[in-house]
């Protein structure tokens, strides 16, 4: 950045050195996350949930079946019909329904008409003409939820932008059964699952080396399996056929990890980002490295240069005012600029901004995304390695899913650097690196299907699915 004026120079030296997380730092995270994850299996529990999910099967790779999934994220509601054809392969039939802003505000009964809708309008435009009774559906809901058994899910709180009264505390399957009886659609719940959970499952199905699903999208969490006895909340609360070397997927929710600010690097604009959300002291991981965050720091670290003088002098920023106006893809397409001049980042802030830049201001800018974007992908590696640490894992695949892991320039390459710093590993070469991120295709439907069919598989056994009566 040798023809950047001075000033922004040093602004820049500034940013690196609130914006970067050293490998000290980065196990210094990693070993309280350790300590988080067991607190969360305690029967004190703590601020990341550690939810059970009921799942207590890997799949095999022969399960076989029909099932209906319905994948209810934070931007898009997707709904599947899915054939496992018992050689670890399936075929999926899919639609996608756009999730209007108002309905994630909006009433109780709103949100559930409005998915029934979607689920009735799928039915008639696939199976148009046919006879419909008795459909099995797999519902990946991605939010923390306590189940005390697989077809149940009780809210504990919205995340990702929802915020709908008379929710929280409920169980979901019941308002859902509610609202497809209202409109006479023959579709009944038998598993509630969340994607992270579905997304472990569903690459665990086709990869059988991975060992760990994550979620780095809109929202962000990740699950494994654990043993039961390692389970201490579980104690004295389930049924003798589950035995102590039993498996059991734990849905994480690490988005909640560290809520005390104990250990997080956060800045002024993390702090106000939290402040101003509505749900002040939650999701703390989460509103640093999630989707739906990231777009908001760039902003807030923008609107505080220009108010210090370093970009865009003498201009109406009106635009780069309104919260929340740029999302994470603003960062993607910054990062992704291959111009010298960084001429696409000059017609993106015109367009996008009505805001002129220089080309010293645009490489500042473009620091700026990559500080924001590499410490969101390190500080997600720390969460990893705990996984790592606190199971004794050396060597595993990390299915993950999400906008941000596949989408975002460099996320996985940053990522698998850090973990290499926090784990110490002496290895050149990336592709041997013994832990690796891969893509989770498809995982919440696929996950959701597959978990259908392990439950189905326990009924018939008469195993538990749930907690002791």
């Amino acid at each position: 950045m040798a023809d950047v004026p001075r000033d922004l120079l040093e602004q820049v030296s500034q940013l690196e050195a609130l914006f970067t997380v050293d490998a000290k730092k980065l196990k210094e995270i990693t070993e309280h996350f350790v300590s988080e994850l067991d607190k969360g299996l305690s029967t004190e529990g703590g601020s990341i949930p550690m939810n059970v999910t009921w799942v207590m099967d890997w799949p095999t790779g022969k399960e076989t079946g029909t099932y209906l999934a319905l994948d209810m994220g934070g931007t898009n509601l997707r709904v599947a019909e899915i054939t496992l054809d018992g050689k670890r392969g399936f075929d999926v039939i899919q639609s996608k329904y756009h999730m209007p802003k108002n309905i994630k505000t909006g009433t109780s009964d709103e949100l559930w008409d409005y998915i029934a809708g979607c689920l009735e309008q799928f039915l008639a435009s696939h199976h148009a003409g046919q006879e419909i009774t008795n459909v099995h559906l797999g519902f990946t809901f991605s939010y923390p939820c306590t189940q005390p058994a697989i077809n149940k899910g009780i809210l504990q709180r919205w995340t990702k932008g929802f915020d709908i009264d008379g929710v929280e505390g409920q169980d979901i399957q019941p308002l859902l059964d509610a609202a497809l009886k209202k409109r006479n659609v023959p579709i009944t719940v038998v598993a509630i699952i969340n994607d992270t959970t579905g997304t472990l499952v569903a690459s665990n199905y086709t990869d059988p080396f991975t060992k760990m699903g994550c979620i780095f999208g809109t929202g962000c969490n990740a699950a494994y399996y654990e043993v039961v006895k390692n389970i201490p909340k579980l104690k004295g609360h389930v049924n003798d056929d589950i035995k102590p070397d039993s498996v059991m997927a734990i849905n994480c929710e690490w988005g909640a990890f560290d809520n005390e600010h104990a250990v997080l690097p956060r800045t002024s604009y993390d702090v106000k980002i939290d402040e101003e959300s509505p749900r002040p002291h939650q999701q703390a991981f989460e509103k640093m490295i999630a989707g739906y965050y990231l777009g908001e720091i760039l902003r807030l670290t923008l609107a505080d240069l220009h108010k210090q003088g370093f970009v865009f002098e003498k201009q109406d920023i009106t635009k780069l005012d309104e919260p929340y106006t740029l999302d994470t893809s603003f960062l993607s397409r910054i990062e992704e600029d291959p111009w010298e001049n960084l001429s696409d980042v000059e017609l993106l802030f015109q367009e996008e901004l009505d805001l002129r830049t220089t080309e010293p201001e645009r490489k500042l800018i473009r620091r700026l995304a990559e500080l924001i974007g590499t410490r969101a992908a390190r500080l997600s590696a720390c969460g990893v390695a705990a996984i790592c640490k606190k199971t004794g894992m050396t060597e595993c695949h990390v299915g993950a899913d999400g906008s941000v892991v596949n989408k975002y320039p460099l996320f996985k390459e940053r990522g698998a650097q850090a973990l290499k710093e926090i784990l110490d590993w002496d290895i050149a070469n990336p592709d041997d690196y013994p832990v690796k991120v891969t893509p989770a295709e498809d995982g919440s439907g696929v996950g959701a299907a597959i978990i259908a069919a392990l439950t189905a598989a326990r009924v018939e056994k008469n195993l538990s699915v749930g907690l002791k009566a």
